[in-house]
């Protein structure tokens, strides 16, 4: 066997192995209620759920409650079936977190809480059209 087709076996087996070990890691995009069924079946595996902070009339955050030491903090999520739920996020506060327009919360259920692991955000962009006011 010729050493190019050595090589090129060896590539190829390497490149299985690393799809193999990425696919172990990713998680899906869920709702609260798919990922509480995941969890009480006893699978642990992180999730992605999708929603938007809850807000009142004037678009002021309704639940967000910050850790004493500012080290924690909780907040209501609404996710796409409009199911609020609470979720625990066991680091500082994102910067812009209050200005987002979506959040993607990523982590899992543990007992009745859900418990982030990871916040990403979407914040309104400052490239978006707006209207100018002319005098």
């Amino acid at each position: 066997m010729k050493k190019s087709h050595l090589f090129a076996i060896v590539l190829i087996a390497v490149a299985i192995g690393i799809i193999i070990a990425t696919t172990g890691d990713a998680s899906t995009y869920m709702n609260f209620d798919q990922a509480f069924q995941m969890a009480s079946s006893g699978n642990r595996n992180s999730i992605h759920v999708v929603g938007e902070l809850k807000k009142d009339d004037q678009g002021h955050i309704v639940g967000l409650e910050k850790s004493a030491d500012r080290l924690s903090f909780s907040f209501i999520l609404i996710d796409t079936n409009k199911k609020e739920q609470k979720v625990f996020y066991n680091e500082p506060m994102p910067p812009d977190f209050t200005r987002s327009e979506k959040v993607v919360v990523v982590g899992n259920y543990r007992g009745e809480n859900f418990v982030a692991t990871k916040i990403l955000l979407k914040c309104p962009s400052k490239y978006q059209e707006q209207k100018l006011k002319t005098t």
